[in-house]
């Protein structure tokens, strides 16, 4: 889409994570040389998330994303939360004040889904979030982590190496059921030797003593660290009259929503994606980096689609897991590598015989391959794919 008549002077950017800050600069990449806006809700300046979880829970790193908004002069209206949105007026509103745009780009992210009760329960979503799980983190502590899935994997390995007594409890049977499966969680069991894990338990409450499992018993706990998962808060955006689908903001391969004046990027955004033939949501790392030149391509009139094959990393307990492609209910799951614990790796192919999402634990130079046959839409030779050494 090429804009009719003048050109944008003004972009208001919702979002003061990775998608809302790569957005900028990628505007200014494009050429724009209008007003930029950037909303965000927190104090900082953009900065990247994924670490939270992982690195820095270790120790104190850069989480900074090498973007300068003075230099790239950009407007930082910081401390502000979006609360509505007029798409005939084209007017963002906040807690603080309204901002008019030519486009606008949403780059909200999701965020963490909390259980029922009084008790303090720790999400990690923002810098402060992690800063204050970190102090917690010290020798003897009890870490009481819900849910055994990407996140509670990350902090319960970051807790182990502070010295924590940590307890885990997990709703499915294994580990990373509810994303990979049960046979694929099943291998991660050994990694969990050192954590106190309660699978197929449930639980009624956050107290102000612990979690209270759905059976009445107490787990004390000084920290208690709720993974289950986050939700795009789409609410405000639908009552505006986006179209909302898949659990985020429906957006084309240029990032555009159903009104041609607004663009969502990340978490929020749910896509449409021609390779995989469906929308796709991943809520990942990669979406929002993806995104942001695409959106900022298609302002200025010189759209620059991404299609990508979705991508995400988690370190556990010393190993390193990569994930590309998108599995669906269905698929068949191959494991791969069955005999090395510390290299393996799990492949799902469709119903078309092709690779439709890879899993490589150890085993980096699998990941590759499979992006590549993921994106050429290769057919699979069955007969090869139980052996990691093969390629697709």
């Amino acid at each position: 889409m090429t804009y009719a008549g003048a050109a944008p002077r003004r972009v208001v950017v919702v979002g003061g994570g990775i998608g809302g800050g790569r957005t900028c600069a990628a505007l200014r990449s494009a050429g724009f040389d209008g007003e930029i806006v950037l909303i965000g809700d927190e104090l900082h300046e953009p900065y990247d998330r994924p670490p939270l979880a992982k690195a820095f829970l270790h120790g104190d790193i850069d989480l900074g994303l090498g973007l300068d908004l003075a230099e790239l002069g950009v407007d930082f209206a910081r401390g502000e939360r979006a609360t509505g949105l007029d798409l005939a007026r084209r007017r963002v509103t906040t807690d603080r004040s309204a901002h008019d745009y030519d486009f606008l780009v949403i780059a909200t992210g999701a965020r963490p889904v909390t259980l029922p009760g009084d008790g303090p329960q720790v999400t990690l979503r923002t810098r402060e979030d992690a800063e204050r799980l970190r102090e917690s983190l010290v020798p003897g502590a009890r870490l009481v982590v819900i849910g055994a899935g990407w996140i509670g994997a990350e902090v319960s390995t970051a807790a182990l190496t502070r010295g924590c007594r940590v307890t885990c409890v997990e709703l499915g049977a294994t580990p990373l059921e509810g994303p990979l499966g049960p046979e694929v969680g099943r291998r991660f069991l050994p990694w969990w030797q050192e954590v106190d894990l309660r699978t197929s338990t449930g639980v009624r409450e956050v107290s102000a003593d612990g979690v209270v499992l759905a059976d009445g018993e107490l787990i004390p706990a000084d920290i208690v660290v709720t993974g289950v998962g986050v939700r795009a808060e789409t609410d405000w955006l639908a009552r505006a009259g986006l179209a909302v689908e898949a659990g985020g903001v429906a957006v084309d391969a240029d990032r555009r929503t159903s009104d041609p004046h607004v663009f969502a990027v990340g978490d929020v955004a749910a896509r449409w994606s021609d390779l995989l033939g469906r929308r796709v949501h991943s809520g990942h790392w990669d979406e929002a980096v993806n995104g942001a030149p695409a959106a900022a391509g298609a302002i200025m009139g010189t759209p620059k689609s991404a299609d990508d094959v979705p991508y995400f990393w988690s370190d556990q307990f010393g190993r390193k897991l990569q994930y590309v492609g998108q599995h669906r209910p269905g698929d068949r799951m191959f494991l791969r590598g069955h005999d090395d614990p510390e290299r393996w790796g799990a492949a799902w192919i469709d119903a078309e015989g092709r690779l439709s999402a890879h899993l490589s634990v150890g085993f980096p130079r699998s990941m590759v391959q499979a992006r590549a046959a993921i994106a050429e839409r290769r057919i699979v030779d069955l007969s090869r794919v139980g052996s990691l050494t093969e390629s697709f």
